[in-house]
């Protein structure tokens, strides 16, 4: 059974930086590629970033290019969204997820986490 977990969100004041984790257990192919939402409360989930696990085809959301960076450590089964610059705009639950490809990641993803709470704020 494929499960995907998050960790690492929690508050920060505008300018900061954050880094969230995702362990993805029970890997199939349906798990080839990974990657991050997220949603604002009122608001549609924005996709956010997406990689295969050896980061080719690497693509990012239009209002996180230049500031949030995906990575993956294949052996650890682990993805992590690195983000930069934040801004209260950022603020959202933010969810990883998995499909066989990036593009599938960033249009109709297979699996997901729970999702982790990033609070952008002074």
């Amino acid at each position: 059974q494929v499960r995907l977990v998050e960790s690492g969100g929690g508050s920060v004041q505008p300018g900061g930086s954050l880094t969230l984790a995702c362990v993805v257990s029970g890997r199939t192919f349906s798990t080839a590629a990974v990657g991050w939402f997220r949603q604002d409360p009122g608001k549609e989930r924005e996709f956010v970033a997406a990689s295969t696990w050896s980061g080719a085809g690497r693509r990012y959301g239009d209002s996180v290019k230049g500031r949030f960076t995906i990575s993956t450590v294949n052996a650890m089964n682990t993805l992590y969204l690195q983000m930069n610059n934040l801004k209260p705009d950022d603020t959202a639950v933010y969810y990883c997820a998995a499909a066989k490809t990036p593009a599938a990641v960033a249009t109709a993803p297979a699996h997901w986490g729970q999702g982790t709470q990033v609070t952008v704020s002074s």
